[in-house]
């Protein structure tokens, strides 16, 4: 990368910063059982015990209340960070069925990529018997790229299989 993008220093050379796995449960709000379910899932995917997010705000047409538990949500740093990736690009989305590669047109402007993946069932912590509902989940890798195109060629590198447009 530092020959590619004419870096002077080694320090400038972007880097993963952190990875963001949020899961949102609006629609198990009301049942406890099944919340705390999704959220051991998710603690299980990750590695380490999410937190809670609650609704900021009262919005009546959704029957949210302000302060009630809607979705959960880890953020995964350093060892576990690539612990995580690594597993992610190497095992769990090969898995993904009709998988053609990931879209690489989800950066945002300032280098880092999101991804929304349909079913936790892709991981193979997750037993199929044993969940109550197939939820989906938002995963933000965060870099220190300026660009995109710096963020892809690091995520590229470190073995995320875009698709070939």
């Amino acid at each position: 990368m530092q020959q590619k993008f004419g870096y002077k220093n080694v320090n400038e050379i972007p880097s993963l910063v952190k990875i963001v796995i949020n899961m949102g449960l609006g629609d198990v709000k009301d049942d406890a059982k099944k919340f705390e379910a999704a959220v051991s899932e998710l603690a299980t995917i990750a590695g380490q015990k999410p937190v809670v997010t609650k609704a900021k705000k009262s919005v009546a047409n959704f029957k949210v209340r302000e302060g009630m538990n809607i979705g959960a949500k880890v953020t995964l740093r350093s060892e576990r960070m690539y612990e995580f990736a690594d597993k992610l690009m190497n095992i769990a989305i090969p898995r993904i069925r009709d998988f053609h590669g990931v879209n690489a047109n989800c950066f945002d402007g300032r280098g880092n990529y999101a991804l929304g993946i349909k079913e936790q069932l892709i991981f193979p912590e997750i037993e199929y018997d044993k969940i109550d509902k197939v939820r989906g989940m938002d995963i933000v890798f965060v870099t220190t790229a300026k660009t995109d195109e710096e963020a892809r060629e690091l995520l590229k590198l470190m073995g995320m299989p875009f698709a070939l447009n």
